[in-house]
């Protein structure tokens, strides 16, 4: 039988966990990346010896993570140098207040009954309603591919609605465990992984704070962008082949069925062509028009984000590796992002500074800091004032550092790359700079986001964050998994 040959537009977690396993199922596989290297939203870049993350900068998850590597016939742990980071985040509340979120029961304990006596008592309800939700979550959610309604719309799922709170919202069932706004806002900031608000997001991402104190946060010595190189390399020692700097026009079709690619002016044909870019890009640019483009861009999409990386000229110890600033206007802080697709008048904020974790990313004697600003994604009218919010976020982070007592960083800045919005679409074409993708709303988990399956063109398929089962890397690999599942079937194998 002839070998299968397949195209994977996008080198992104989920295109290359699906090369992996198609590759090692006898196909030859070729990944087109419009990049100069692997891993898509994981990426990073290096100036005079500072190293970022432009990405995630945490791995949580680890036993999902673990399952999908061992999926691939590989090991985690021998693969990436994992370090626990705990406490898992300092938190900083505008009051001056500060929670270290700690595996450490005694510690945590003695923290949280500062801020409401009782509260531990919540805490470990709370924590026992996560551990439940994550079990049932990734089992029933997370790992099924819903090929047909009646995979999703069955009896064995109903209690699911019970078990799992998808019609609740996140922040209102805090209000079962904790009466302090600043431990709700705690326990419910995790949500915007999903690049949701809290309170529009359901119930059933208590699972998100379960996992990271559960399982723990980690960091691969080196970046999380390790994670990325470690499934390139998986993928070069499968066979697949790797086509860097090359961007994809248009996906050629003919009737009900993709018949290859068009890049740089020449045509590459496949039996079939799996879609690693994101989503609603693939339906808007690289197809023809049809009603599936227009659905895709009325559904609800996620915020974007700010990020400024700086490269700094000397070290700022006291920084500890994740630090969240959390606004007492919570949720206006969420309404303006999602409603006024703006910056927020006091935002909440991240600083990560990975030379604590990993001394290599920065030279001897410096630091290398990355501060996120969560904000609205591009609006349809171009309104946003990008260059200006950016400066305005700027004077945020100086603003809250300065709050800790950390002065002079400005004076101490080597040079800044910054990313909005704008940046997200331009180097990874993410449709109205979406960091990821559409958002996970009730309507958009589970069976309810895109298949991984083109409903027209049947040898045409998806992975990524906008597909099932949804943002994040260790569900980018889950995802990968599936679509070559679907790849093969379709090949009668």
């Amino acid at each position: 039988m002839k070998t299968k040959n397949v195209i994977v537009i996008g080198a992104g977690i989920g295109g290359m966990t699906a090369a992996i396993h198609l590759a090692k199922s006898g196909v030859h596989v070729t990944v087109i990346e419009k990049n100069a290297r692997p891993g898509g939203r994981c990426d990073r870049f290096s100036r005079d010896g500072h190293h970022f993350d432009t990405g995630p900068t945490l791995l949580v998850m680890p036993l999902l993570y673990e399952a999908e590597f061992s999926a691939l016939g590989a090991s985690m742990r021998e693969l990436l140098d994992l370090q626990r980071v705990d406490p898992t985040y300092h938190l900083v509340f505008d009051n001056g207040s500060k929670l270290a979120l700690t595996s450490d029961m005694k510690s945590l304990q003695e923290q949280l009954e500062k801020f409401e006596p009782g509260s531990f008592q919540g805490f470990l309800r709370y924590m026992d309603e996560g551990h439940r939700h994550y079990h049932l979550g990734i089992e029933n959610l997370v790992l099924p591919d819903f090929r047909k309604a009646t995979d999703f719309f069955k009896l064995g799922n109903l209690p699911l609605v019970q078990q799992v709170k998808p019609f609740s919202k996140h922040y209102d069932n805090m209000a079962r465990y904790f009466d302090d706004p600043r431990l709700k806002s705690a326990f419910t900031f995790q949500d915007v992984y999903m690049g949701l608000s809290p309170f529009d997001a359901p119930a059933t991402f208590s699972m998100m704070p379960y996992t990271e104190l559960a399982h723990g946060v980690w960091y691969p010595r080196g970046g999380m962008y390790r994670v990325a190189e470690a499934l390139a390399s998986l993928a070069r020692e499968a066979g697949v082949e790797f086509v860097f700097d090359s961007a994809v026009e248009r996906i050629d079709v003919n009737g009900r069925s993709a018949r290859g690619v068009n890049l740089d002016g020449r045509f590459l044909a496949a039996d079939a062509i799996l879609a690693n870019a994101d989503l609603p890009y693939v339906y808007q640019n690289l197809l023809p028009p049809n009603r599936h483009a227009g659905n895709l861009a009325r559904k609800r999409y996620s915020c974007s984000v700010i990020s400024f990386f700086w490269g700094m000229d000397k070290p700022f110890e006291s920084l500890p590796p994740h630090t969240l600033f959390l606004a007492d206007d919570y949720r206006e802080n969420f309404d303006s992002i999602d409603r006024d697709l703006g910056l927020p008048a006091n935002p909440s904020l991240y600083i990560h500074a990975p030379a604590r974790l990993d001394p290599s990313m920065a030279p001897s004697g410096q630091d290398t800091l990355t501060a996120i600003v969560p904000v609205g994604h591009m609006s349809e009218n171009g309104g946003q004032d990008w260059p200006a919010l950016r400066d305005e976020a700027r004077r945020h982070v100086f603003r809250r550092l300065a709050s800790l007592g950390i002065t002079d960083l400005e004076q101490h800045i080597k040079f800044e790359t910054a990313f909005t919005p704008i940046s997200w679409r331009k180097r990874y074409n993410l449709v109205k700079g979406s960091t990821h993708g559409l958002c996970h709303n009730l309507m958009q988990l589970g069976y309810f986001r895109p298949d991984f399956q083109h409903p027209d063109y049947g040898n045409l398929y998806f992975t990524g964050a906008s597909t099932r089962p949804g943002t994040g890397m260790p569900t980018a690999m889950v995802s990968g998994r599936h679509a070559a599942r679907r790849v093969m079937d379709g090949f009668g194998v």
